[in-house]
């Protein structure tokens, strides 16, 4: 039966796999391979918690199972809990020190939490004897790119490209560099690779995405268009994804989370002013936004941090819909001590200033919680025009949880849904808890927005944060390149030349486009 269920996931047939799957674990309760697969499939269908629940068992049933402590590992950094999954890469190496393969996953583990001279250096002592592997190439690539190092990384990823031709990532790599424009053989490559019969499905995404891009930058906006919304239907048909499960989510928390629970829990929570919460949607400019605070002396920058997440699911409750009405029932003690964790558990990230910047943009669905454990902290709101927004959301592949972006009504759908909550959230919370930030304003007049910005924050101005562009930092989201450079106003009104194609995004989006 699980070679049956190994046939249907390479298929393709996704569900048909986890109906035979669980059946078969239902009988068969601690078959390792049977929950590792499972893992697997939730993983393809875009679901990580049940993943990681299942391969905590299975190691622990089988402490010495190689493979299960990489699916493990990898579960983990989808999770976004990195020293978890930096000690379960560090404890393959213990294992066997000279193994490449372990070496290169702790590599990647280095990177999740900070430390890139360290993954730099393994990458390095993996090439040395494997000088052509497509993986370490990558994966190398995304180091350097994170650190600035942009044209040593354009070099690794056409490494990696030449070593193996099909493989989708660095190609997708260089078209998310944004600032990089492919050469008309390199275009060429990556149609003969997408017209092959053998492609994986990721590398068949990857390339789609690639050539999204190429195309849209030769001004060639049918066949762009094309290649995305390919892209993004591959996407879409393996995740299960609901836009009116999601429009269900987001109001609950409109009618969990009122002006009487807060004022309710005036005073409660942990006092702590430390966090600087930036969110929003994805691409609506709140990476310029950190680059520009993480400029000052008083401010460190992170990364999307994964905490407050993991705490409305830790919330939720498995099989349960507790939240966010359990949050009615959460005593002033419990409130401080979540606030007190959060503070404690982010302090890997920072590095000494006072203030700190957690810029998860899916935070704005549980603003609610945040005043709750941490009414001091700063929130704000990056936004950014809907329909500028929305298409730049659609033409990004994400590596993970962005689930809406992959199809024209589900994300228009989304924005408006998420406009209506923080609506809310405006009306629910005092006076002047959010600051919103509109991106065509901060491109308009830096300074003007600057000021305002860090007033609000509390901090007093500083002429680097004018200067965000000289800022040396890691920068490890899809705008790192952009960021990199002064201000300018290349992403304003870049879905006009799509428009004819855009009449769903413009339907869902209503009166908003």
């Amino acid at each position: 039966m699980l070679l049956a269920v190994l046939n249907h996931i390479h298929e393709g047939r996704i569900l048909k796999a986890e109906e035979l799957c669980r059946h078969f674990l239902r009988e068969n309760p601690h078959n390792v391979e049977a929950m590792r697969l499972l893992a697997d499939i939730g993983v393809r269908l875009g679901i990580f918690h049940d993943p990681e629940f299942l391969l905590e068992s299975a190691v622990a049933f089988e402490p010495d199972n190689i493979q299960l402590r990489l699916d493990y590992m990898q579960v983990l950094r989808r999770r976004q809990k990195f020293s978890a999954a930096e000690a379960q890469a560090q404890h393959l190496v213990d294992l066997q020190p000279d193994n490449p393969l372990f070496q290169s996953h702790l590599a990647i583990e280095n990177m999740q939490t900070g430390k890139y001279d360290k993954a730099l250096g393994l990458f390095e002592s993996v090439l040395a004897r494997m000088p052509d592997d497509p993986a370490t190439l990558t994966s190398r690539g995304h180091a350097l790119k994170t650190c600035g190092q942009q044209q040593e990384a354009i070099a690794s990823y056409r490494a990696a490209i030449a070593a193996r031709p099909d493989l989708g990532d660095p190609w997708y790599a260089l078209a998310n560099l944004k600032t990089f424009r492919f050469e008309d053989g390199e275009v060429a490559a990556m149609h003969a690779q997408l017209a092959r019969d053998d492609l994986r499905l990721m590398d068949r995404v990857h390339l789609s995405f690639a050539l999204g891009k190429a195309h849209e930058d030769r001004g060639e906006y049918a066949d762009s268009f094309r290649f995305y919304d390919a892209g993004n239907r591959l996407k879409r048909e393996q995740l299960r994804y609901s836009a009116d499960q999601m429009t269900a989510e987001l109001r609950a928390q409109a009618e969990a989370c009122t002006a009487d629970l807060f004022d309710k829990n005036a005073g409660n929570g942990c006092s702590a002013p430390d966090p600087i919460f930036i969110l929003g949607l994805p691409r609506a400019g709140s990476t310029l936004l950190e680059q520009i605070l993480a400029s000052h002396s008083q401010i460190d920058g992170t990364l999307e941090l994964p905490d407050i997440l993991a705490l409305a699911q830790q919330l939720r409750g498995r099989g349960r819909d507790a939240y966010p009405a359990i949050l009615h029932d959460l005593p002033a003690d419990q409130l401080r001590q979540m606030g007190e964790a959060y503070i404690e558990n982010t302090r890997i990230h920072r590095k000494g200033a006072p203030f700190f910047i957690d810029k998860m943009p899916n935070n704005f669905r549980h603003i609610g919680l945040i005043h709750l454990i941490l009414p001091n902290a700063k929130i704000i709101d990056a936004r950014r025009a809907p329909m500028d927004c929305c298409f730049s959301g659609f033409k990004q592949l994400f590596a993970d949880g962005q689930q809406f972006t992959y199809g024209l009504t589900e994300i228009g759908q989304y924005y408006s849904d998420y406009v209506d909550l923080m609506a809310h959230w405006e009306s629910a919370l005092p006076p002047g808890r959010i600051l919103r930030v509109q991106h065509e304003d901060v491109l308009a007049d830096l300074e003007a927005e600057v000021r305002r910005i860090v007033d609000y924050v509390g901090v007093p101005f500083e002429q680097s944060c004018l200067d965000f562009h000289k800022t040396d930092r890691a920068v490890r989201t899809a705008s790192s390149e952009q960021v990199r450079r002064p201000i300018n106003r290349e992403g304003v009104d870049n879905w006009k030349p799509f428009e004819p194609w855009l009449g769903d995004l413009r339907k869902a989006l209503g009166d908003l486009a």
